[in-house]
């Protein structure tokens, strides 16, 4: 006779009580409006601004928070160390492949050359002084000072992730060291984190709305310009992004004994949002808590993915380098092998510490390509200035992707990998409840204090 007391599996969700489903819907309307009422719908960016700025709002304490505990949860240096080291090899192999796959697409498909197009400098002008900018504090030694920031504070103020990473490193360090005392300053720590995913999982509510204004505004704006002799340049980053997801992400994802079609619908509620607001970064505190629940220990899920949206930029990098090199058959540039390989190189560092937003990839090819003086000329931005917007929404994509994948390899990599947990929940995704997960936990209420000045009445006795 078997048992009656087995657990019921979780209920099925239906279709509309999905966030992708929403967000889905919202890119669809937002599509039609772009195509019906161009002007209004150009004037529309801010409702994706909005979005993402709330995101951006939580993003850098809960990687401090996540960070922190991660790190500090592992109680020895010498393991977060080992960790650490996995996973800045793992990325910069990956960012080598990945200059390398945009490289030879660029050179094979060659979209740009004939062209021989008079560039106009008045439309990059903006785009060419960010990379002046840009440029001033670049190379090896920008890059190393630029990881410290001016105060502990300006690191949460200034909006870049890899300082607040650096900080949350010394910071769990510091912990480290100070054995059982610092048990306590951890569970604080964790409790803020906790709190953080909470007031995430109320701006989620918006996510539709961003994504609606983010593709109404992209339609709008740049619609009749997607149908001109570009287009051929954006089909060819498009298609050579999906070869890198499904050939060498595929690729890892089978050495580590997963499927990558399987992993991609794990995380499609992320990346339909990714795609209404060209933004990687809206769901960077979701990534965190889903990989965490999906089986990856929390030390690597906290180290993995905020390093890897500073290192491990894959869409960025494929992107770099087919730009530029577009920009040179564009403008009949000749460019030898040997300066495409030192441009790859130079893009070694300068794809590093990108923030995954929207026009961030642009800014960085614009410093790239003026770090090579008049080898291919900067103001050939102009030329891919009117579809960036497009093939953000490409970048961020493959960004996301490739940082979860690499997340969940090191993981095993790691032995911190709950296979089972993994397995399961990869053929059925719904058994991760993200309203559940961005809930903070229930503590202990500790009773208030009575009120200064105003002892405590003693009870009544009762009536004999």
């Amino acid at each position: 006779m078997t048992s009656t007391n087995t657990a019921a599996p979780p209920r099925k969700k239906r279709l509309y009580q999905h966030l992708y489903f929403w967000v889905l819907v919202a890119i669809g309307l937002g599509i039609a409006v772009g195509l019906a009422f161009p002007k209004q719908a150009a004037e529309l960016k801010w409702l994706a601004d909005l979005f993402v700025a709330l995101v951006k709002m939580v993003i850098a304490p809960t990687i401090f928070c996540t960070v922190v505990v991660g790190i500090a949860g592992l109680g020895s240096l010498a393991k977060a160390g080992k960790l650490a080291l996995r996973t800045i090899s793992y990325f910069t192999v990956l960012t080598v492949v990945a200059l390398v796959i945009g490289l030879v697409a660029i050179n094979l498909f060659k979209p740009g050359e004939g062209l021989n197009i008079a560039v106009d400098e008045g439309v990059a002008a903006k785009t060419i002084d960010a990379a002046k900018a840009a440029e001033g504090e670049g190379g090896i030694t920008g890059f190393i000072l630029g990881l410290v920031p001016t105060s502990v504070v300006s690191a949460f103020t200034d909006g870049q992730l890899i300082q607040v990473l650096v900080v949350a490193i010394l910071v769990a360090v510091a912990i480290t060291f100070m054995g059982a005392r610092g048990a306590k300053v951890v569970a604080a720590i964790d409790t803020v984190g906790q709190v953080m995913f909470g007031v995430i999982k109320v701006i989620m509510y918006a996510a539709p709305i961003g994504a609606f204004g983010g593709m109404a505004f992209t339609v709008g704006m740049y619609g009749e310009k997607v149908l001109s002799s570009l287009a051929f340049l954006m089909g060819t980053f498009y298609l050579t992004c999906i070869i890198f997801i499904v050939g060498v992400l595929g690729g890892i994802a089978a050495l580590a004994r997963f499927n990558i079609f399987k992993f991609i619908r794990f995380i499609k509620d992320e990346l339909f949002i990714v795609l209404g607001t060209s933004s990687s970064e809206t769901v960077l505190p979701r990534m965190l808590a889903k990989l965490e629940s999906a089986g990856a220990e929390k030390s690597v899920v906290g180290l993995t993915i905020p390093t890897g949206y500073s290192f491990n930029l894959d869409g960025t990098c494929i992107y770099l380098t087919m730009g530029a090199i577009f920009i040179a058959q564009a403008t009949g540039a000749h460019i030898s092998i040997a300066t495409q390989i030192g441009l790859l190189l130079f893009m070694l560092i300068s794809s590093k510490g990108a923030a995954g937003v929207t026009g961030a990839g642009l800014v960085t090819l614009a410093a790239s390509l003026a770090a090579f003086g008049d080898t291919i000329p900067v103001v050939g931005i102009a030329l891919i200035v009117g579809i960036d917007r497009f093939m953000s929404e490409a970048r961020a994509l493959t960004n996301l992707i490739g940082n979860g994948v690499a997340t969940m390899v090191i993981a095993r990599w790691q032995g911190d990998l709950d296979i089972e947990r993994f397995k399961a929940v990869l053929d059925d995704p719904d058994l991760v409840d993200m309203d559940s997960l961005l809930s903070p936990e229930p503590t202990d209420i500790v009773p208030a204090a009575p009120p200064v000045g105003r002892p405590e009445l003693e009870p009544v006795p009762a009536p004999a």
